[in-house]
C-alpha cells in the first residue's frame, strides 16, 4: 500500500465481513485542519487510484484522522499566494475539480465519513461521494462567497442536484453551513450517528456494498450518476447496455442462485 504525506491509506474489513475489502483514505493535514492544498490533492488523485486498481478492494470510506475536523476546504494561504496569478490558480482548480470528480466517476462505491467541519472543499469532496453520512458534530457548509470565492470544484453543480436549487442557492448565497440533523432532513446525508459510531456505520455501508456483485454495482453507480447529466432516451439505452453487460457475468448467474437456494451469494466480480 502507498504512504502518502496527507493521507492514511489502509485496507479493513467489518463485522459484517472479515475479509479487507473496503480502502478506508482518511484526510491527515492534521495540522492544517485538512485544509487543501496541493500536495492534498495530489495525494488524494493517487491514493484513490491506488483503491480503483486493487482487485480487492470493493468500496472506498473517505474520513478524517483529526479529532474535530472532517475537513475545512482550500488552504487559504496557498489561496493568497494565487492572487493575482489567474494562468496559475486556473490550472490549480481544474486540478481540483478533476480529482473530485474522479470520486464520482469510479468504479467503486464512495461513502464519506463526515466528522465535525467540513466546508468548502471539503464539502465539495463528500458531494462527489455516492453515499454520506455523518455525526452530530458535522457541521456542512459552503462559505465561499463570504471570501469572495465560489464552490468551484463542483459544488454548484452537484449540490442542487442533492438538495434542490432552492436550498443549494440558500447555502451557497449566504456561505452558511448545515447541522448534522439540517443535512439529514434536506438529503444531503443518509444518516447522522454519534461520533464513536460513524466509522463502524461507514465501515458497514462499505461491507453491505461490497458484499453485492462489483460489475453491477459499477454499471448501476454509473446509470444512476447519469441520471442528471445525460438526455432521458440515452439514459434509458444506458440501462438496456448496462443489463446486457450484466447478463454476460458468472456472478448474476450466482445470485439468482442464491436466492432461490436462499444463502447469501459469493461475488467474484466475473
Amino acid at each position: 500500500m502507498g504512504e502518502y504525506e496527507t493521507m492514511l491509506y489502509s485496507k479493513e474489513g467489518s463485522f459484517l465481513s472479515p475479509v479487507k475489502n473496503v480502502a478506508v483514505i482518511k484526510f491527515n493535514r492534521v495540522d492544517a485542519l485538512n485544509a487543501i492544498n496541493d500536495q492534498f490533492i495530489k495525494d488524494l488523485d493517487a491514493a484513490l487510484t491506488e483503491a480503483e486498481n486493487d482487485p480487492d478492494v470493493r468500496t472506498i470510506v473517505l474520513a478524517s484522522a483529526h479529532p474535530k475536523v472532517f475537513c475545512t476546504g482550500a488552504d487559504l494561504k496557498m489561496a493568497q499566494g494565487f492572487l493575482g496569478k489567474p494562468d496559475e490558480v486556473k490550472d490549480l482548480i481544474e486540478q481540483g475539480q478533476k480529482v473530485i470528480d474522479k470520486i464520482a466517476k469510479l468504479s467503486k462505491p464512495v461513502i464519506a465519513a463526515i466528522h465535525g467541519l467540513c466546508l468548502g472543499g471539503g464539502t465539495e469532496i463528500a458531494l462527489a461521494c455516492d453515499i454520506r453520512i455523518c455525526d452530530t458534530e458535522a457541521k456542512i457548509g459552503t462559505p465561499e462567497v463570504s471570501l469572495g470565492l465560489i464552490p468551484a470544484w463542483g459544488g454548484c453543480m452537484r449540490l442542487p442536484r442533492i438538495v434542490g436549487l432552492g436550498k443549494a442557492l440558500e447555502l451557497v448565497l449566504t456561505g452558511g453551513q448545515l447541522t448534522a440533523q439540517e443535512a439529514l432532513e434536506c438529503g444531503l446525508v443518509s444518516k447522522v450517528v454519534s461520533p464513536d459510531e460513524l466509522m463502524s456505520q461507514a465501515m458497514w455501508y462499505g461491507a453491505k456494498l461490497g458484499g453485492n456483485a462489483p460489475i453491477a454495482l459499477k454499471w448501476a453507480k454509473q446509470a444512476t450518476h447519469m441520471a442528471f447529466e445525460e438526455d432521458y432516451d440515452d439514459n434509458l439505452k444506458f440501462e438496456v447496455k448496462a443489463a446486457v453487460e450484466c447478463f454476460k457475468t458468472k456472478d448474476l448467474g450466482e445470485g439468482i442462485a442464491a436466492v432461490l437456494e436462499k444463502r447469501r451469494g459469493k461475488f467474484t466480480g466475473e
